[in-house]
């Protein structure tokens, strides 16, 4: 971390950590999207059991970084929701399996 003087140098280190956070959250998304490729069923989208582990990881790193968990858990829920979305959307943007009927 850098020690800052002034309110530039804060913004300056704000925006750079946010080019960064957008890096990795594409990235994140890219997962995203991998999974919503690899499900084989819609309902699996949404695994309420993942979310609380997904969760429950981030507030133990928040923990251990020293992030408010104030901060951590309803932004980490916000994402999980989001990214959620998405995958719906690319699982629902999949090419149909053709049903071929036995003769």
């Amino acid at each position: 971390m850098v020690k800052c003087n002034t309110m530039a140098e804060v913004r300056r280190e704000i925006d750079r950590i946010d080019r960064d956070l957008v890096k990795l959250l594409a990235e994140r998304q890219s997962y995203i999207e991998q999974a919503g490729i690899i499900k084989g069923e819609r309902s699996a989208v949404r695994d309420e059991a993942r979310i609380e582990d997904v969760v429950k990881k981030v507030l133990a790193e928040a923990d251990r970084a020293g992030l408010s968990r104030a901060i951590a858990e309803p932004l980490w829920r916000l994402l999980i929701e989001k990214s959620i979305e998405h995958e719906f959307d690319v699982f629902d943007a999949r090419p149909k399996k053709s049903v071929s009927s036995a003769s």
